[in-house]
């Protein structure tokens, strides 16, 4: 079924259209992910001519495999990093303000064991308060034991000596990136997934465009472009080695793994931080679309793979993590979804360690010819990333200088209720009908995959019940887009292969 298109939508055709008919472009952004996007929206904001090229579906790699939380970093504050949590707060208030229906403030309460514990992380998350300023979500304070287990229920009371609750704040990443990328084509950017940045083109030694190749057609394109940003994560160094072949790596991986179970292990709508684990990090059981996403993991990688996959010592560490506080004790068989992420951490000279002590800040750099990269930071300050980017890129391309605009621009998203289908015990034909042509026509979904895993969220949550909707998405899909029974059969085969993988039971 056919919709009106305006630029309020993502269109694949129309922008490849455009694609073609711009003689040269101001900014060229290879990435969709949250930082790609959140510099397209800037850079479109302020007038400049933009193209978004992503070579598989937006948010597919690390940004929709967060923990889904909005926050300054309780974690960064104890390690003394505070110009990150400032700035983080800040973002965390502006996303907020900006992102109705898709960020939410949400509660969490540490339990403590003893009156060190209380006393230490009072102190610590009031100063956290204090330092949110303006942007508070709420003030932090001491709970009683009966207190704690009435407000979790599920979890162990045995030696409890109370708990500390705080504020931070919750989201659908998929979702955001979404509406990002829909608010910067409102805004007159281009963008376009599986279109996959080949070569740069140069003259005198500066880049002054790239090859690009469409994945569904096979067709290369060749684009003119002011200045590029290179804004795909954990590939910035590939990125890289196609402008210089010899460059010093940028960023290590870091896998974060997450498991889903149902509300039932801690029921309520508070959030659950585990403040100390055997590896040193935090632990969070949060409450998501009606279940429990527990994580996470920080495990250095080597190498970086397009569909990460869990390790069974992360599995394992989650849930022993989890049974240590809560009084049902999850076991293997009731993990409904495991999902692992990179994180592209910044590498930092002359500095080694484990990488949560890696950087969280973002960093960019200027090749000699004239490629702008960055890399590291975190999803609550993708905005603050894409100002700096924009403001860097657009001094590279002789641009007129014109300030950020995005601290006051509303994001735009589409109904709720068309990502929470997943909550019901049973989907409607027509529910389903509904909101696959959406996401065809609206969200630029092009696979059974772009639709169960990132614009419905069923394979992150239940990845049996994602496997079983499958050949109903792809019947629905093929229709809209005009495909043969050997296109859906095939997506059924692909998809059901990758899901799979986020069984761990």
């Amino acid at each position: 079924m056919e919709q009106a298109k305006d630029r309020h939508s993502l269109d694949r055709e129309r922008s490849l259209q455009e694609l073609q008919n711009v003689p040269e472009w101001d900014i060229l952004i290879t990435g969709g992910g949250a930082t790609g996007l959140g510099i397209a929206l800037d850079a479109a904001a302020r007038g400049y001519k933009v193209l978004l090229t992503e070579q598989h579906d937006f948010a597919k790699g690390t940004s929709s495999r967060s923990t889904k939380l909005v926050h300054g970093g309780v974690r960064y504050l104890a390690q003394g990093n505070f110009g990150l949590v400032r700035e983080a707060l800040h973002e965390r208030g502006l996303l907020l303000k900006n992102a109705p229906g898709l960020v939410e403030k949400q509660a969490f309460i540490i339990p403590c064991y003893s009156w060190w514990e209380v006393l230490k992380y009072l102190v610590g998350l009031i100063l956290y308060d204090w330092m949110s300023g303006s942007y508070s979500f709420g003030r932090s304070g001491f709970l009683s034991p009966s207190r704690v287990l009435e407000e979790l229920p599920g979890i162990r009371g045995k030696g409890l000596k109370g708990g500390v609750r705080y504020y931070d704040g919750k989201f659908d990443d998929a979702r955001l990136a979404l509406a990002i990328a829909r608010t910067a084509s409102a805004k007159g950017a281009t963008l376009i997934n599986y279109m996959r940045l080949t070569a740069f083109c140069k003259d005198l030694g500066k880049i002054n465009g790239a090859s690009l190749r469409d994945i569904e057609t096979g067709l290369s394109y060749e684009v003119k472009a002011k200045v590029v940003i290179n804004a795909t994560g954990v590939y910035v160094d590939q990125v890289l080695r196609l402008d210089e072949a010899a460059v010093t790596p940028l960023v290590k991986p870091s896998q974060g793994v997450h498991i889903v179970l149902k509300s039932s292990f801690m029921k309520g709508n508070n959030a659950l931080l585990i403040p100390t684990t055997v590896d040193g990090r935090v632990l969070f059981i949060v409450p998501w679309h009606g279940y429990l996403l527990a994580g996470t993991t920080d495990t250095p990688m080597d190498h970086t793979d397009l569909e990460p996959v869990a390790l069974e010592k992360e599995i394992d560490f989650i849930l022993g993590a989890a049974g240590q506080y809560l009084e049902n004790i999850p076991q293997r068989k009731d993990i409904l979804s495991v999902f692992a992420g990179l994180r592209p951490l910044a590498v930092i000279k002359g500095r080694a360690g484990a990488t949560r002590e890696m950087s969280r800040s973002h960093k960019l750099m200027t090749s000699s010819s004239g490629l702008v990269t960055i890399t590291g930071g975190k999803w609550t300050t993708y905005r603050k990333m894409a100002a700096d980017t924009v403001d860097m890129a657009s001094s590279v391309a002789g641009l007129p200088s014109v300030p950020c605009q995005t601290a006051h621009i509303l994001l735009e998203h589409t109904d709720r209720k068309s990502h929470l289908l997943h909550a019901a015990e049973r989907i409607s034909k027509k529910e389903l009908e509904i909101v696959v042509s959406k996401a065809v026509h609206d969200e630029m979904a092009r696979t059974v995959e772009d639709i169960l895993a990132r614009r419905l969220r069923i394979l992150f949550l239940d990845a049996e019940k994602a496997i079983g909707l499958a050949a109903d998405v792809a019947a629905l899909m093929a229709k809209e887009l005009n495909y043969d029974k050997l296109w859906e059969r095939t997506q059924v085969k692909n998809f059901s292969e990758l899901a799979l993988g986020y069984l761990k039971k």
